[in-house]
């Protein structure tokens, strides 16, 4: 068949490169794309904000399965406007996509389904979410309401910080996005991501990660839209996994679908695992980026079949997801001034040298400038690399890392720290 992906990402790339393994893909086109994804499909200029564009471009090429990659098109409806045009989708329709698209909606839901969460309170104004700060005290969570590319997240452990976080939101940082916000009890625990793949009936657990949001070393600075991650999360026990699945997940598609809003796609679930269990943090509505690298990474399955199933509500026909037993970690590498404003055109080598180290590089954020690899983004790569346990796919990522000549970018060294302790104490 063929297949649109629709996105320019890491995870865009990660997705196109399992997609094209697929015997049943014939042509992949995406849109953008990226100089990565360029090597396994026909990049090509097709804005996603342009409904009627996509739709004339899928009926001309005779699309079989559009893959919606990142949030926004899809909070924006686009999966809407191509199923009632006949064309199979894969992502949730807007109503369903607000679990990302509004941190206030998803609270709210949690609420009626009795799903395990922070307190909150929604706010619309500086005084209001001021009110709420005193009675939350510190640590206390601050969310910008809307799409925010990660980084509306504030994990404040004072006052000041906490009342900085409100004066930036309703001071239009976020422009849309910080209309509203939501303050949040601060949750103790580890942070895990969870996946599962529901077409709104049957729902389907697909893989965990460990993400590192914090920019620097040991967890320190602002907040990212994630700098690397590691698949599987062991902490994420196989009995935590069943009572996330039972708890969180079949309750937020049994109301969703209940009240007219039925869910079809991946969701991700950001989870604290606390001394009450696992707590949901956030539900985003597409796959994580960079946590889509590496759960490829130990995709055995294929990747075409399954999201063509969840597009075609058959889901439950299908063989489950498989996974390779062993461990993927990827390194982001940020051009400098990243998450504020990155330095863009910075020249990038050795890319094909690093991945005859053993890894995997997938583009997020770059471009080709009179024929050489250059930063684009804030995100530029995330190098990516298999083995059989956290500590020695740190070491082969980071050895790949290592090989790259990026002098304009940076890392952090640590991607994986918890698991490899956790790992060294068992030695």
């Amino acid at each position: 068949m063929n297949i649109l992906l629709l996105g320019s990402g890491g995870r865009e790339h990660a997705l196109a490169w399992k997609l094209a393994q697929s015997p049943r893909c014939d042509t992949l086109w995406a849109a953008p794309g990226n100089p990565g994804i360029s090597s396994l499909a026909t990049c090509i200029d097709l804005d996603a904000t342009d409904h009627a564009a996509v739709l004339a471009f899928c009926e001309a090429n005779v699309i079989g399965l559009v893959v919606i990659g990142p949030e926004a098109p899809l909070v924006d409806g686009l999966a809407d406007s191509l199923r009632g045009e006949g064309f199979a989708v894969f992502g949730p329709g807007k109503a369903a996509a607000q679990l990302e698209g509004s941190k206030g909606f998803t609270k709210d839901l949690c609420a009626r389904a009795n799903i395990p969460t922070g307190g909150y309170e929604r706010v619309s104004s500086e005084a209001s979410a001021m009110a709420a700060l005193a009675k939350f005290g510190a640590p206390v969570v601050i969310k910008a309401d809307g799409l925010a590319a990660g980084k509306g997240v504030t994990v404040a452990m004072t006052m000041d910080e906490a009342e900085a976080a409100v004066r930036d939101i309703f001071a239009g940082r976020f422009g849309e996005a910080g209309a509203e916000a939501v303050i949040e009890e601060f949750l103790e625990g580890e942070e895990a991501s969870f996946f599962a793949l529901t077409d709104g009936s049957t729902i389907v657990p697909f893989a965990s990660a460990q993400d590192h949001k914090r920019v620097g070393d040991g967890d320190t600075g602002p907040n990212t839209g994630g700098m690397g991650a590691y698949s599987p999360a062991k902490v994420l026990t196989p009995e935590l996994q069943a009572e996330a699945m039972t708890k969180i997940i079949a309750p937020t598609v049994r109301t969703l679908a209940n009240e007219g809003m039925p869910y079809s796609g991946v969701l991700f679930l950001g989870l604290m695992l606390t001394a009450k269990g696992p707590q949901l943090i956030e539900y985003n509505c597409r796959f994580g980026d960079p946590e889509c690298q590496v759960i490829m990474m130990r995709l055995e399955s294929d990747l075409v079949e399954l999201l063509h199933a969840c597009a075609e509500n058959r889901l439950a026909a299908i063989e489950p997801p498989r996974f390779s037993d062993d461990v993927a970690l990827t390194v982001v590498m940020a051009a400098d001034g990243y998450p504020g404003t990155p330095a863009k055109g910075g020249a990038i080598r050795n890319v094909a040298e690093a991945e005859a180290e053993g890894a995997k590089v997938f583009h997020a954020g770059t471009a080709l400038k009179d024929g050489e690899l250059v930063a684009s983004g804030g995100r530029v790569l995330a190098v990516t690399a298999r083995a059989g346990s956290v500590t020695e796919a740190q070491a082969k990522a980071y050895a790949a890392v290592d090989v790259i000549d990026f002098p304009t970018g940076f890392t952090r060294r640590d991607i994986g720290w918890r698991e490899v302790a956790r790992e060294k104490s068992h030695a």
